[in-house]
């Protein structure tokens, strides 16, 4: 059986039939609502807060922030942000008590700097990874997400991101693309080896008391992989890089990388001189 994020984009594929039937199957209703509640789990929230929700569809995990109790530290008020016209307009027949805002996360998350507490996403990612044209770089997509997700977040905000990755190159790829941005990172699988196995990106934006460090976020939990992307103490590199050096082009290719553009890949003879024709 193909996956969805297989066939066609994810605007195209959730038109009104599939929308539709997304939301009301029991199944699917009661899968989301775990994953939302174990979300919540990994934020480790204990106030009321301002919840930035990726990839919210027809609004179900945003019914369980809305209705967790007070004494569990709810209810959270939230934003859900996707780029299907026909899951918002479910989400709106619902009735749900988030805002509701039509955009492409690939593009990035265009909201005030600070503005969330905290961010959730559910089963949304893994768009990101799919190219549907030679013009599309998934690598950029990726970039522009966690780059406005991480702007949108304040200091010591978290963000849990559940996600179904192909393979484990996809896996790889999102983890570095959020660490390039400045998160701190930890995967997270539940069931691991099992069909029923369920992977969460757990992302902390430095500041506050850990400064950064997400290890009171996944301290004893079992199945961690845990990806610190922070400098080691060192005296910097002060050597001038030689324009049109291979450093220099590799460089200027992965900040090139950074913005969303397609980039020629690397092989051995990318900076090599050319030797002089007569």
């Amino acid at each position: 059986m193909s996956r969805p994020e297989d066939t066609l984009p994810p605007d195209l594929f959730y038109n009104d039939k599939e929308s539709q039937k997304y939301t009301t199957s029991s199944r699917i209703q009661n899968v989301q609502a775990n994953m939302t509640r174990r979300a919540l789990e990994l934020l480790e929230i204990g106030e009321p807060s301002f919840i930035l929700d990726v990839g919210c569809g027809s609004g179900l995990s945003g019914e369980i922030l809305s209705s967790v109790k007070q004494t569990d530290g709810g209810p959270h008020m939230w934003v859900g942000m996707d780029i299907s016209a026909s899951m918002l307009d479910i989400a709106l027949q619902r009735d749900v008590e988030g805002d509701l805002l039509l955009s492409d996360i690939g593009q990035g998350t265009p909201f005030r700097p600070g503005s969330f507490d905290a961010a959730i996403s559910i089963s949304a990612i893994q768009w990101l990874c799919n190219a549907e044209s030679s013009e599309v770089n998934p690598q950029g997509r990726l970039s522009r997400f966690f780059n406005g997700l991480y702007a949108s977040l304040r200091r010591g905000g978290r963000a849990v991101c559940q996600f179904y990755p192909k393979n484990e190159a996809q896996r790889t790829m999102v983890s570095n693309a959020a660490i390039k941005a400045g998160f701190g990172a930890g995967i997270l699988e539940d069931d691991p080896g099992t069909k029923n196995s369920k992977i969460y990106l757990v992302l902390r934006v430095g500041g506050g008391d850990s400064q950064g460090d997400i290890t009171n976020v996944v301290r004893n939990m079992r199945h961690i992989d845990v990806q610190d992307a922070r400098r080691k103490s060192a005296a910097p590199d002060r050597r001038e890089v030689r324009k049109g050096s291979k450093a220099w082009i590799m460089h200027k290719k992965e900040q090139m990388e950074r913005k969303g553009k397609i980039v020629k890949a690397s092989s051995k003879y990318t900076g090599r001189r050319r030797k002089t024709a007569f």
